[in-house]
């Protein structure tokens, strides 16, 4: 039998918080806090390099391309280094850290190559920290309620984005639209994250294993399902360009350089607030489902945003955004949970990371090139063209899965 002391270090392990494991619970936490510092910067940044540095589209765009596509060729790697060496929370904590420590050079910048090179070096963090996270969050939770677990994640990281730029439209009052002293500032919350991965993230011990057994990275693990779907991820993510085309986009029509972070806000509340009961309903009636109409409500609100001539459209476009980043974001990885093997689950999520933020490459460069040398439109009506392709894709997927089941 357990001594009390064992059932009592084994219940404060255990304990719950909402409902949600410590991890699930802690990992919430860090994804606000690092939020918080992101979207301080992220919203502040097109109109940094637009309007302070005079830089055109097709530079942003590239900006934007090698700093999300570059860094995130590490996911996959991040990813089965964790599941080859049995241990998610330091590497979770490395790229959290490089991705603070990222601020300074932005606040320095005084080129669009400094910009570039703190944007590359934030993506680094994340392309490091994701997968082996995405690998708690899964070994935390059980398979019934995988879309609420990581729909609250969604909800909390998303959380922090509210109050990210609600700081950054606070400060930009306070210094009269210093950018700079704003990205300062944007360290404190990114320090506050990774302290929370050192002292309250645990994680089981593993079996060692020998070299022999350990996970090799190949595809060999996963079946069509896995492979399927990651390649209708990515013609989807060829598609959804950057967001900072968004905010430029809503500065065209006419909202203030002041109020694009409030813009930015509303987007992200309603993101974070709908996350969760997007969860619930994906756990109760079919993750494939929701993901479904989040690629039909994309289509259409990227026609919105390719017709839109008034700025009451841009607010409400904004505010359906943040409702479809809440049917889709969560509830993608949630889904993919179910279809990976157990002792491969940092690897898979590693390989669906890399292979939606290589897409963006290609997406972000595409954008600016439209942006530049067509008309902002057509930026716009490209998205919502590959999120009817994917959406086709995806019946058919959805069509197959029922096939190979009979």
């Amino acid at each position: 039998m357990l001594s009390s002391a064992v059932k009592e270090k084994r219940a404060k392990k255990d304990k719950r918080f909402f409902g949600f494991g410590r991890n699930v619970f802690v990992s919430g936490l860090v994804s606000f806090f690092m939020d918080i510092s992101s979207e301080m910067i992220y919203p502040l940044v097109p109109l940094f390099l637009a309007n302070v540095l005079g830089i055109n589209k097709s530079i942003i765009g590239l900006i934007e391309g090698i700093a999300e596509s570059t860094a995130s060729l590490l996911k996959v790697f991040s990813g089965w280094f964790s599941d080859r060496i049995g241990n998610r929370k330091w590497l979770m904590a490395a790229g959290y850290g490089i991705s603070t420590v990222s601020r300074p050079i932005v606040a320095l910048a005084a080129t669009w190559h400094h910009v570039m090179g703190f944007r590359f070096m934030d993506r680094l963090g994340k392309g490091i920290r994701t997968a082996p996270r995405d690998a708690i969050i899964a070994e935390s939770s059980e398979t019934a309620y995988m879309g609420r677990a990581f729909s609250f994640h969604r909800s909390l990281d998303t959380m922090g984005a509210v109050i990210g730029p609600a700081l950054a439209f606070f400060f930009l009052g306070i210094f009269s639209n210093d950018y700079r002293k704003v990205f300062w500032l944007s360290i404190i919350p990114g320090i506050v994250a990774v302290l929370l991965i050192i002292f309250f993230i645990t994680e089981k011990k593993k079996a060692s294993v020998t070299p022999s057994e350990r996970p090799k990275l190949t595809l060999k693990h996963f079946d069509w399902k896995f492979k399927f779907f990651v390649f209708i991820a990515g013609i989807f993510a060829v598609g959804n360009s950057s967001d900072v085309f968004l905010i430029l986009r809503a500065q065209q029509i006419g909202i203030p350089a002041i109020m694009i972070p409030i813009v930015y806000l509303l987007f992200n509340l309603i993101y974070s607030l709908s996350a969760i009961p997007a969860g619930i309903a994906a756990d109760k009636f079919g993750k494939k489902r929701v993901i479904l109409a989040g690629f039909v409500l994309f289509a259409i609100l990227y026609y919105g945003f390719a017709v839109a001539s008034d700025t009451k459209t841009i607010w409400i476009l904004f505010a359906f955004y943040g409702l479809f980043m809440g049917l889709t974001e969560g509830i993608q990885k949630a889904f993919l949970a179910t279809i990976i093997p157990q002792d491969f689950k940092a690897t898979a999520f590693g390989i669906y990371n890399t292979v939606v933020g290589i897409a963006m490459f290609p997406a972000s460069l595409i954008g600016g090139w439209l942006w530049d040398n067509i008309y902002p439109s057509a930026t716009f009506y490209f998205g919502a063209i590959t999120a009817v392709l994917s959406a086709i894709l995806f019946i058919v997927f959805i069509v197959s899965i029922k096939i190979s089941s009979h």
